[in-house]
């Protein structure tokens, strides 16, 4: 699970993804702060000389279903089990509409216990390129104002048996992990329909995955 993550600069992203830079506020994002996800473009522009696949938005961390009151819900919804997603009424039409994206993280924070009290942890990948994490998008409209707000929500696993994310939260608690993705699986990701969405829901190797400060 993780509630604590460190958005990388736009420029990075832009890079990374091909997309065109943006603004971000905030790089120390925590449910309900404005953090960026790249999902594939809904609109292309076929006038453009090299329309581009995919986009960058911004949108709140923390999923944001269309029936929700208020935009509250998102402390509760940053992260969802990928084992229940199609039921869960939060995420289910974001995960039967196959609404994926990728969030970016230059580092997600994870709590050791190891030593009988909660150390924040930096983890990053270990050959220091961003973490892509899985994710759901959604778009909800304000009723008040009936502005369009965008958010997401982090796909996670069962981590038990991961030789290095099982070191992390409570000794007591089952043990959780959120989705890496391979590079090379993005593009695949977000064009994947819902029927092969748990293919993608894999555990990301330990070797790759190291402590930074």
């Amino acid at each position: 699970m993780c509630s604590h993550y460190e958005a990388p600069a736009p420029q990075r992203v832009a890079e990374t993804f091909g997309i065109e830079p943006f603004e971000q506020g905030k790089l120390e994002l925590y449910p309900g702060y404005t953090g960026p996800f790249i999902r594939q473009v809904e609109h292309v522009d076929l006038e453009a000389d090299s329309p581009a696949p995919l986009e960058g938005l911004a949108g709140s961390f923390g999923l944001i279903p269309s029936w929700s009151k208020d935009t509250k819900i998102a402390r509760h919804t940053y992260n969802c089990r990928s084992e229940t997603a199609s039921q869960k009424p939060s995420f289910r039409t974001a995960w039967r509409k196959a609404q994926h994206c990728i969030i970016p993280a230059e580092a997600i924070y994870e709590p050791d216990w190891r030593s009988g009290k909660s150390i924040s942890t930096r983890i990053t990948r270990a050959d220091g390129e961003l973490l892509g994490i899985a994710g759901l998008w959604e778009q909800w409209r304000d009723p008040g104002t009936g502005k369009i707000l965008h958010s997401y929500t982090m796909l996670t696993i069962n981590a038990d048996d991961h030789p290095f994310m099982r070191n992390y939260h409570k000794p007591q608690d089952e043990k959780r992990m959120v989705v890496i993705l391979p590079k090379g699986l993005y593009t695949d990701w977000l064009k994947a329909p819902a029927v092969d969405s748990m293919e993608f829901m894999s555990q990301y190797p330990a070797d790759r995955m190291a402590v930074a400060m």
